[in-house]
């Protein structure tokens, strides 16, 4: 570990904060003797003291043993980027336009592989006055279900969560461009480009 590192990074995130080293100690329970010392590189913080330190600068603790907060490439934010996240423990559902480092329940989230619709995870879009509205021939059991569909337009995105039981069918607002995406709690995540 490269205590230089670790304490250039834990100075600029304080600051960032608008911190002082007293503030930052004080939250801890711990000197500011400790936190100066942290910042000059004599040292770093112990195992325990991480989780907390973590959550008053906002940073993972990973990175903070890094020493080292790489900022994205800036890609625009383009939609036709997405990527959806889905936690297997509780189910939670997130997006990003960019890269991401996103963690659910303590586990690190990968991003999803959209596959292009078939058989068996077909979606059926009718236009419907001024409204899609999306029909998924699949079962909704408590084992096996559609679990989110979302729309991609090229400005926005609009995911309706679907739950065991329920019918797979949903109606969203009609947009310029974009794509239909379902997933499958079993099978993983489909896609249709509207035509």
């Amino acid at each position: 570990m490269d205590y230089s590192k670790i304490g250039k990074l834990i100075l600029t995130l304080r600051r960032e904060k608008k911190m002082t080293q007293k503030d930052v100690a004080e939250a801890m329970n711990i000197s500011d003797k400790t936190i100066s010392k942290w910042e000059r590189g004599l040292g770093c913080p112990d195992v325990s003291l991480l989780g907390d330190l973590s959550s008053i600068l906002g940073v993972n603790i990973e990175k903070i043993l890094l020493g080292d907060l790489e900022p994205n490439d800036a890609e625009g934010g383009n939609m036709k980027r997405i990527k959806f996240y889905v936690c297997s423990n509780c189910g939670n559902v997130m997006n990003s336009i960019g890269e991401a480092d996103l963690s659910c329940c303590g586990r690190k989230l990968e991003p999803l592989i959209a596959k292009k619709e078939n058989e068996e995870h077909a979606i059926t879009v009718e236009e419907i006055d001024n409204e899609y509205y999306l029909t998924i021939q699949h079962e909704m059991t408590k084992t096996h279900f559609i679990s989110f569909v979302a729309y991609v337009g090229w400005d926005r995105v609009l995911l309706v969560k679907l739950y065991p039981e329920q019918n797979p069918e949903v109606r969203i607002p009609k947009m310029k461009g974009g794509s239909f995406y379902i997933y499958c709690n079993q099978h993983g995540l489909w896609k249709k480009e509207k035509n």
